[in-house]
Protein backbone atom coordinates (compact mmCIF):
# COMPACT_ATOMS: atom_id res chain seq x y z
CA UNK A 1 0.00 0.00 0.00
CA UNK A 2 2.62 2.46 0.63
CA UNK A 3 4.56 1.53 -2.57
CA UNK A 4 1.37 2.47 -4.04
CA UNK A 5 0.82 5.55 -2.52
CA UNK A 6 4.35 6.47 -3.21
CA UNK A 7 3.75 5.66 -6.63
CA UNK A 8 1.07 7.79 -7.17
CA UNK A 9 2.98 10.54 -5.04
CA UNK A 10 5.85 11.08 -7.28
CA UNK A 11 3.01 10.65 -10.43
CA UNK A 12 1.30 13.46 -9.50
CA UNK A 13 4.81 15.46 -8.64
CA UNK A 14 5.27 14.77 -12.18
CA UNK A 15 1.89 16.11 -13.68
CA UNK A 16 2.69 18.91 -11.41
CA UNK A 17 5.78 20.08 -12.69
CA UNK A 18 5.12 19.34 -16.11
CA UNK A 19 1.61 21.59 -16.00
CA UNK A 20 3.94 24.23 -14.67
CA UNK A 21 7.07 23.54 -17.21
CA UNK A 22 4.22 23.72 -20.48
CA UNK A 23 2.24 26.74 -19.28
CA UNK A 24 6.21 28.62 -19.65
CA UNK A 25 6.57 27.44 -22.90
CA UNK A 26 5.28 30.23 -25.92
CA UNK A 27 5.99 33.45 -26.99
CA UNK A 28 5.91 35.31 -24.01
CA UNK A 29 8.53 35.68 -21.53
CA UNK A 30 6.88 33.66 -18.17
CA UNK A 31 9.21 31.67 -15.81
CA UNK A 32 8.07 28.77 -13.27
CA UNK A 33 7.77 31.13 -10.49
CA UNK A 34 5.16 33.57 -12.47
CA UNK A 35 3.02 30.79 -12.78
CA UNK A 36 3.09 29.87 -9.32
CA UNK A 37 2.75 33.65 -8.07
CA UNK A 38 0.00 33.76 -10.52
CA UNK A 39 -2.22 31.21 -9.32
CA UNK A 40 -1.41 32.15 -5.85
CA UNK A 41 -2.70 35.60 -6.24
CA UNK A 42 -5.84 34.62 -7.79
CA UNK A 43 -6.26 31.82 -4.74
CA UNK A 44 -5.64 34.68 -2.42
CA UNK A 45 -2.33 35.42 -2.48
CA UNK A 46 -0.09 38.57 -2.58
CA UNK A 47 -0.10 40.33 -6.07
CA UNK A 48 2.63 39.03 -8.69
CA UNK A 49 3.72 42.01 -10.19
CA UNK A 50 3.38 40.94 -13.16
CA UNK A 51 1.41 43.21 -16.14
CA UNK A 52 -2.42 42.19 -16.84
CA UNK A 53 -1.35 41.25 -20.08
CA UNK A 54 1.25 38.37 -18.70
CA UNK A 55 -1.39 37.71 -16.00
CA UNK A 56 -3.79 37.16 -18.36
CA UNK A 57 -1.89 34.83 -20.71
CA UNK A 58 -1.46 32.83 -17.66
CA UNK A 59 -4.59 32.51 -16.20
CA UNK A 60 -7.22 33.01 -18.53
CA UNK A 61 -5.30 31.16 -21.63
CA UNK A 62 -2.79 29.22 -20.69
CA UNK A 63 -3.37 26.99 -17.39
CA UNK A 64 -7.36 26.41 -18.20
CA UNK A 65 -5.69 24.66 -21.44
CA UNK A 66 -2.80 22.86 -19.89
CA UNK A 67 -5.72 21.66 -17.48
CA UNK A 68 -8.24 20.73 -19.66
CA UNK A 69 -5.49 18.80 -21.57
CA UNK A 70 -4.11 16.79 -18.10
CA UNK A 71 -8.18 16.31 -17.39
CA UNK A 72 -8.81 15.08 -20.70
CA UNK A 73 -5.69 12.57 -20.99
CA UNK A 74 -6.78 11.05 -17.32
CA UNK A 75 -9.97 10.21 -18.50
CA UNK A 76 -9.16 8.81 -21.79
CA UNK A 77 -6.69 6.86 -20.08
CA UNK A 78 -8.75 5.64 -17.54
CA UNK A 79 -12.09 4.76 -19.84
CA UNK A 80 -9.71 3.14 -22.05
CA UNK A 81 -8.14 0.89 -19.07
CA UNK A 82 -12.04 -0.03 -17.94
CA UNK A 83 -12.89 -0.89 -21.72
CA UNK A 84 -9.75 -3.12 -22.19
CA UNK A 85 -11.05 -5.11 -19.14
CA UNK A 86 -14.72 -5.15 -19.25
CA UNK A 87 -14.68 -6.03 -22.69
CA UNK A 88 -11.43 -8.77 -22.49
CA UNK A 89 -9.99 -6.64 -25.66
CA UNK A 90 -6.51 -5.30 -26.17
CA UNK A 91 -7.88 -3.07 -29.16
CA UNK A 92 -11.03 -1.12 -27.21
CA UNK A 93 -10.40 2.67 -26.15
CA UNK A 94 -13.62 5.13 -25.05
CA UNK A 95 -14.85 5.22 -28.69
CA UNK A 96 -15.54 1.95 -29.35
CA UNK A 97 -19.06 2.58 -28.14
CA UNK A 98 -19.50 5.30 -30.26
CA UNK A 99 -19.41 8.40 -28.38
CA UNK A 100 -17.20 9.80 -30.22
CA UNK A 101 -18.97 9.42 -33.69
CA UNK A 102 -22.40 10.79 -31.48
CA UNK A 103 -20.35 13.81 -30.50
CA UNK A 104 -19.25 15.02 -33.27
CA UNK A 105 -22.55 15.06 -35.15
CA UNK A 106 -24.39 17.08 -32.25
CA UNK A 107 -21.61 19.45 -32.57
CA UNK A 108 -21.94 19.77 -36.33
CA UNK A 109 -25.76 20.23 -36.29
CA UNK A 110 -24.98 23.04 -33.91
CA UNK A 111 -22.41 24.76 -35.79
CA UNK A 112 -23.03 23.78 -39.72
CA UNK A 113 -27.25 24.08 -38.93
CA UNK A 114 -27.90 25.96 -36.16
CA UNK A 115 -29.57 24.33 -33.90
CA UNK A 116 -30.82 25.75 -31.14
CA UNK A 117 -30.64 29.36 -32.13
CA UNK A 118 -27.42 29.82 -30.91
CA UNK A 119 -29.03 29.13 -27.36
CA UNK A 120 -27.14 25.90 -27.61
CA UNK A 121 -23.06 25.57 -27.67
CA UNK A 122 -21.17 23.21 -29.64
CA UNK A 123 -20.03 21.84 -26.33
CA UNK A 124 -23.92 20.98 -25.28
CA UNK A 125 -25.20 19.80 -28.86
CA UNK A 126 -21.59 17.55 -28.69
CA UNK A 127 -22.63 15.77 -25.67
CA UNK A 128 -26.38 15.60 -26.54
CA UNK A 129 -24.81 13.62 -29.76
CA UNK A 130 -22.84 11.36 -27.78
CA UNK A 131 -25.55 10.58 -25.05
CA UNK A 132 -28.03 9.54 -28.03
CA UNK A 133 -25.24 7.51 -29.93
CA UNK A 134 -24.83 6.13 -26.42
CA UNK A 135 -28.19 5.15 -26.06
CA UNK A 136 -28.67 3.50 -29.66
CA UNK A 137 -25.69 1.32 -28.97
CA UNK A 138 -27.43 -0.17 -25.51
CA UNK A 139 -30.58 -0.23 -27.44
CA UNK A 140 -29.30 -2.32 -30.43
CA UNK A 141 -27.13 -4.40 -28.27
CA UNK A 142 -29.98 -5.32 -26.26
CA UNK A 143 -32.14 -6.20 -29.21
CA UNK A 144 -28.78 -8.32 -30.45
CA UNK A 145 -28.41 -10.05 -27.04
CA UNK A 146 -26.45 -8.16 -24.46
CA UNK A 147 -23.55 -9.94 -24.80
CA UNK A 148 -19.72 -8.64 -24.84
CA UNK A 149 -19.03 -9.08 -28.35
CA UNK A 150 -22.58 -7.79 -29.38
CA UNK A 151 -21.69 -4.55 -27.49
CA UNK A 152 -18.50 -3.95 -29.51
CA UNK A 153 -20.52 -4.78 -32.89
CA UNK A 154 -23.43 -2.48 -31.52
CA UNK A 155 -20.39 0.36 -30.91
CA UNK A 156 -19.10 -0.12 -34.37
CA UNK A 157 -22.90 0.07 -36.06
CA UNK A 158 -23.86 2.93 -33.80
CA UNK A 159 -19.90 4.55 -34.97
CA UNK A 160 -20.58 4.43 -38.49
CA UNK A 161 -24.06 5.41 -38.65
CA UNK A 162 -22.78 9.22 -36.80
CA UNK A 163 -20.09 9.38 -39.00
CA UNK A 164 -21.98 8.74 -41.96
CA UNK A 165 -24.78 11.43 -40.34
CA UNK A 166 -21.72 13.95 -39.65
CA UNK A 167 -20.68 13.53 -43.55
CA UNK A 168 -23.85 14.30 -45.02
CA UNK A 169 -24.56 17.40 -42.75
CA UNK A 170 -21.30 18.49 -43.33
CA UNK A 171 -20.83 17.64 -47.43
CA UNK A 172 -24.65 19.45 -47.93
CA UNK A 173 -24.86 22.66 -45.79
CA UNK A 174 -21.69 23.26 -44.76
CA UNK A 175 -19.22 26.14 -46.94
CA UNK A 176 -15.47 26.10 -46.80
CA UNK A 177 -14.93 28.27 -44.29
CA UNK A 178 -17.52 26.68 -41.35
CA UNK A 179 -15.98 22.72 -42.95
CA UNK A 180 -11.91 24.01 -41.90
CA UNK A 181 -13.84 24.96 -38.54
CA UNK A 182 -15.11 21.69 -38.02
CA UNK A 183 -12.42 19.87 -39.26
CA UNK A 184 -10.12 21.73 -36.65
CA UNK A 185 -12.91 20.54 -33.63
CA UNK A 186 -13.00 16.97 -35.01
CA UNK A 187 -9.35 16.30 -34.90
CA UNK A 188 -9.34 16.92 -31.24
CA UNK A 189 -8.71 20.93 -30.14
CA UNK A 190 -8.16 22.42 -26.68
CA UNK A 191 -7.66 26.54 -27.99
CA UNK A 192 -11.48 27.34 -26.92
CA UNK A 193 -10.78 25.92 -23.41
CA UNK A 194 -11.95 28.10 -20.31
CA UNK A 195 -12.29 27.29 -16.84
CA UNK A 196 -15.79 26.28 -16.81
CA UNK A 197 -14.54 22.96 -19.80
CA UNK A 198 -11.90 22.48 -16.94
CA UNK A 199 -14.62 22.22 -13.53
CA UNK A 200 -17.31 20.41 -15.60
CA UNK A 201 -14.78 18.08 -16.89
CA UNK A 202 -12.71 17.54 -13.96
CA UNK A 203 -15.83 16.75 -11.85
CA UNK A 204 -17.28 14.13 -14.24
CA UNK A 205 -13.37 12.93 -14.09
CA UNK A 206 -13.52 12.82 -10.34
CA UNK A 207 -16.86 10.51 -10.26
CA UNK A 208 -15.42 7.92 -13.24
CA UNK A 209 -12.52 7.46 -11.02
CA UNK A 210 -14.38 7.08 -8.00
CA UNK A 211 -16.77 4.40 -9.69
CA UNK A 212 -14.24 2.89 -11.49
CA UNK A 213 -11.70 2.24 -8.45
CA UNK A 214 -14.35 0.91 -6.63
CA UNK A 215 -15.20 -1.90 -9.03
CA UNK A 216 -11.25 -1.99 -9.21
CA UNK A 217 -12.26 -5.90 -7.72
CA UNK A 218 -14.66 -6.52 -10.00
CA UNK A 219 -12.74 -5.44 -12.98
CA UNK A 220 -10.16 -8.21 -11.72
CA UNK A 221 -12.65 -10.66 -12.07
CA UNK A 222 -13.51 -9.65 -15.32
CA UNK A 223 -10.11 -10.31 -16.22
CA UNK A 224 -10.83 -14.47 -15.93
CA UNK A 225 -14.46 -14.23 -18.12
CA UNK A 226 -17.67 -13.32 -17.35
CA UNK A 227 -18.76 -17.04 -16.34
CA UNK A 228 -15.85 -16.92 -13.84
CA UNK A 229 -16.19 -13.69 -12.39
CA UNK A 230 -19.82 -14.81 -12.03
CA UNK A 231 -18.94 -17.60 -9.90
CA UNK A 232 -16.68 -15.46 -7.76
CA UNK A 233 -20.32 -13.49 -6.99
CA UNK A 234 -19.62 -10.96 -9.23
CA UNK A 235 -23.41 -9.56 -10.66
CA UNK A 236 -22.21 -9.42 -14.73
CA UNK A 237 -25.16 -7.52 -15.98
CA UNK A 238 -25.43 -4.73 -13.26
CA UNK A 239 -21.24 -4.56 -13.32
CA UNK A 240 -21.19 -4.00 -16.64
CA UNK A 241 -23.98 -1.96 -17.33
CA UNK A 242 -22.27 0.69 -14.38
CA UNK A 243 -19.18 0.69 -16.13
CA UNK A 244 -20.14 1.40 -19.39
CA UNK A 245 -22.44 3.83 -18.79
CA UNK A 246 -20.02 5.48 -16.23
CA UNK A 247 -17.02 5.62 -19.31
CA UNK A 248 -19.85 6.48 -21.89
CA UNK A 249 -20.36 9.47 -20.28
CA UNK A 250 -16.91 10.29 -18.84
CA UNK A 251 -15.90 10.00 -22.68
CA UNK A 252 -19.07 12.52 -23.52
CA UNK A 253 -17.85 15.06 -21.22
CA UNK A 254 -14.16 14.99 -22.56
CA UNK A 255 -15.44 15.03 -26.20
CA UNK A 256 -17.81 17.37 -25.63
CA UNK A 257 -15.15 19.98 -24.53
CA UNK A 258 -12.34 18.68 -26.75
CA UNK A 259 -13.27 16.62 -29.78
CA UNK A 260 -12.25 13.37 -30.44
CA UNK A 261 -8.40 13.00 -29.27
CA UNK A 262 -7.36 9.92 -30.63
CA UNK A 263 -4.89 6.85 -28.80
CA UNK A 264 -4.92 8.14 -25.59
CA UNK A 265 -7.68 5.52 -24.57
CA UNK A 266 -5.63 2.67 -26.03
CA UNK A 267 -1.92 3.52 -25.89
CA UNK A 268 -1.82 4.63 -22.41
CA UNK A 269 -3.56 1.98 -20.83
CA UNK A 270 -1.06 -0.73 -22.02
CA UNK A 271 2.14 1.42 -20.99
CA UNK A 272 0.65 1.10 -17.34
CA UNK A 273 0.18 -2.42 -17.17
CA UNK A 274 3.49 -2.84 -18.36
CA UNK A 275 4.56 -0.71 -15.05
CA UNK A 276 2.00 -1.57 -12.81
CA UNK A 277 1.12 -5.03 -13.88
CA UNK A 278 -2.92 -6.06 -14.09
CA UNK A 279 -4.40 -5.25 -10.81
CA UNK A 280 -7.04 -2.38 -11.45
CA UNK A 281 -5.99 -0.84 -7.85
CA UNK A 282 -2.68 -0.04 -9.27
CA UNK A 283 -3.40 0.27 -12.90
CA UNK A 284 -6.62 2.77 -13.02
CA UNK A 285 -4.37 5.70 -11.05
CA UNK A 286 -1.28 4.97 -12.99
CA UNK A 287 -3.13 5.24 -16.28
CA UNK A 288 -5.20 8.32 -15.45
CA UNK A 289 -1.46 10.20 -14.30
CA UNK A 290 0.24 8.75 -17.63
CA UNK A 291 -2.37 10.20 -19.67
CA UNK A 292 -2.71 13.41 -17.63
CA UNK A 293 1.03 14.00 -18.42
CA UNK A 294 1.17 12.44 -21.95
CA UNK A 295 -1.78 14.96 -23.38
CA UNK A 296 -0.16 18.46 -21.68
CA UNK A 297 2.67 17.65 -23.18
CA UNK A 298 1.38 16.28 -27.00
CA UNK A 299 -0.83 20.13 -26.49
CA UNK A 300 2.28 21.67 -26.05
CA UNK A 301 4.09 20.66 -29.09
CA UNK A 302 0.66 20.58 -30.82
CA UNK A 303 0.54 24.76 -30.02
CA UNK A 304 4.30 25.68 -30.74
CA UNK A 305 5.79 22.93 -33.40
CA UNK A 306 4.34 25.36 -36.27
CA UNK A 307 3.68 28.48 -34.59
CA UNK A 308 1.65 30.56 -34.68
CA UNK A 309 -0.53 27.87 -36.40
CA UNK A 310 -1.26 25.31 -34.26
CA UNK A 311 -1.79 21.16 -34.73
CA UNK A 312 -4.83 19.74 -33.89
CA UNK A 313 -4.42 17.84 -31.11
CA UNK A 314 -6.09 14.32 -32.20
CA UNK A 315 -3.55 14.41 -34.82
CA UNK A 316 -0.27 14.70 -33.02
CA UNK A 317 -1.64 11.94 -30.70
CA UNK A 318 -2.82 9.73 -33.70
CA UNK A 319 1.21 10.51 -35.56
CA UNK A 320 2.12 9.25 -31.86
CA UNK A 321 -0.33 6.40 -31.06
CA UNK A 322 -0.49 4.75 -34.86
CA UNK A 323 3.18 3.16 -33.90
CA UNK A 324 2.33 1.85 -30.85
CA UNK A 325 -0.96 0.57 -31.99
CA UNK A 326 0.34 -1.55 -34.78
CA UNK A 327 2.86 -2.80 -31.44
CA UNK A 328 -0.06 -3.97 -29.65
CA UNK A 329 -1.47 -5.71 -32.76
CA UNK A 330 2.05 -7.27 -33.45
CA UNK A 331 1.70 -8.56 -29.49
CA UNK A 332 -1.97 -9.51 -29.67
CA UNK A 333 -0.89 -12.01 -32.85
CA UNK A 334 2.12 -13.42 -31.17
CA UNK A 335 -0.08 -13.66 -28.00
CA UNK A 336 -3.03 -15.56 -29.62
CA UNK A 337 -0.50 -18.32 -32.02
Amino acid sequence: MTAALLRTAAGLAVLAASVALAITIGPADIGVTDVWSVVASHLGGDPTGLSPVRDGIVWNLRLPRTLLAAVCGAGLALCGAVMQSLLRNPLADPFVLGVSSGASTGAVVVVVLGFGGGALSVSAGAFAGAVCSFAAMLLLSHVLGGTTDRVVLSGVAAMQLFSALTSFVVVTSADAETTRGVLFWLLGSLSGAGWTDVWLCLAALALGLAVCLGHGRTLDAFAFGQDAAATLGVDVARARAVLLCVTALLTAALVSSAGAIGFVGLVLPHAARALTGPGHGRLLPAAALGGAVFLVWVDTLARTVIAPQEVPVGVVTSLVGVPAFVLVLYRTRRTRR
